[in-house]
C-alpha cells in the first residue's frame, strides 16, 4: 500500500473553501467600513455646505434688511420735508369769459347761418342763466 501524502482532494477543497469564505468576509467587512467612512465624509461635507449656505442666506437677509431700513428712513425724511414745506397756493380761478364777447360770437354764428333762431335763443338763455 502506498501511503498518502497531504490532506487529499476533499481536504484541499475544504481548505480552499474556508480561505475563500474568509477572504470574501474580510473583503465585505472592508467594503462596509469604507462605505461608512465615505458616508461620514459626505455628511461632513454636507454639513459644511449647509453652514456656508446658511451664512450666505443670513448675509443676503441682512442686506435686504439694511435696504428696507434705508428706504424707510428715506420715506420718513420725505414725509418730514413735506410737513415742513409750505402748502402750495391754490390755483387762481380761470378768468371768467367775457359774457359780452360770447354773446357777440353767438350773434355772428347766427348771422353766418351756422345757428338757427331757436339754437341762438337756447344758447343765449344758457349764457345769461
Amino acid at each position: 500500500m502506498v501511503g498518502r501524502r497531504g490532506p487529499g482532494l476533499v481536504g484541499t477543497m475544504a481548505t480552499a473553501a474556508v480561505i475563500g469564505g474568509t477572504a470574501a468576509a474580510t473583503s465585505h467587512a472592508v467594503d462596509r467600513r469604507m462605505d461608512r467612512k465615505d458616508a461620514q465624509k459626505q455628511q461632513a461635507a454636507d454639513a459644511q455646505y449647509a453652514a456656508v449656505q446658511s451664512q450666505a442666506d443670513m448675509e443676503a437677509m441682512q442686506a435686504q434688511m439694511a435696504e428696507m431700513q434705508a428706504q424707510q428712513a428715506q420715506m420718513a425724511m420725505m414725509a418730514q420735508q413735506a410737513q415742513m414745506a409750505p402748502a402750495p397756493a391754490a390755483p387762481a380761478p380761470a378768468a371768467a369769459p367775457d359774457l359780452m364777447s360770447q354773446l357777440q360770437q353767438l350773434a355772428q354764428l347766427k348771422d353766418a347761418g351756422a345757428l338757427t333762431d331757436d339754437e341762438y335763443a337756447a344758447a343765449k338763455a344758457k349764457l345769461l342763466a
